[in-house]
């Protein structure tokens, strides 16, 4: 089977205490896998690892895409920059003529569903969900066939949070790449991904992975609630899906 993303036997440490040990998952390409877990767990220095940007202490990471993205809990915008320049940014490095960016800034935009009369506001000037949109358009400007999102909606009200998932359910079927999706909420791994998986209270391997039945962007409300209680109160790999080790560096 053809594999976008391998990690396998993947380990860390900071300062010598261990936060994550044999950690394997692969990921085709096209899939949405949500990695969910307890606080502390080392959820996001999976990410990291996985995207290149922290090396691992041991194992390995195969990365078998042609180019990636990734989307932060906080949007990470230029404040001197417009939204279209924060945009345009991502194309600096990646060779592509500079007479088609503003074509490809458009495109992505689109994607985010962010409106082009805003293009030429500052982050000042945008709402949070408006400065996120332009984050996930900064990532889909590349035309990546891998994005990394790392709790990017954590810090949204529900209905907004509610649009954005939306948003990356229809840029992933529309721009086709697969995804590793970083998230502490179960209702939001349910409707986003193709499949969950649970990082160990102790991020000592993946606990598991439960295979989502339909696609996302497909399954109703009244489905993911019950899917999420379900999982809470019967499923076992669940159960310490809210714990909290403080000890740990998140």
């Amino acid at each position: 089977m053809t594999v976008a993303l391998d990690l396998r036997r993947v380990g860390h440490a900071y300062f010598g205490q261990s936060v994550l040990k044999g950690i394997d998952l692969s990921i085709a390409p096209g899939e949405v896998v949500a990695l969910v877990g307890p606080s502390g767990s080392g959820k996001s220095t999976v990410a990291q690892i996985a995207a290149g940007l922290t090396d691992a202490r041991e194992g390995r990471v195969a990365r078998n895409y042609a180019r990636h993205a990734m989307v932060f809990q906080e949007p990470r915008l230029l404040p001197w920059a417009t939204a279209r320049q924060n945009i345009r940014f991502a194309l600096r490095r990646s060779g592509l003529p500079r007479r088609e960016w503003a074509a490809r800034v458009a495109r992505a935009a689109a994607l985010a569903e962010f409106d082009a009369a805003d293009l030429g506001k500052y982050p000042v000037e945008l709402s949070g969900g408006m400065r996120q949109r332009v984050a996930i358009a900064r990532a889909l400007v590349v035309e990546p066939d891998f994005v990394f999102f790392d709790e990017p909606f954590t810090a949204l009200d529900v209905a907004l949070k509610r649009r954005m998932q939306d948003l990356v359910i229809a840029a992933s079927r529309e721009a086709r790449f697969a995804a590793l999706f970083i998230t502490h909420d179960v209702t939001e791994a349910i409707r986003i991904a193709h499949r969950i998986a649970v990082l160990d209270l102790r991020g000592r391997g993946i606990a598991g992975t439960r295979t989502l039945p339909g696609e996302p962007g497909t399954r109703e409300e009244n489905f993911c609630f019950i899917l999420r209680q379900r999982y809470l109160a019967e499923d076992p790999l669940f159960r310490h899906i809210h714990d909290v080790d403080e000890r740990r560096r998140p």
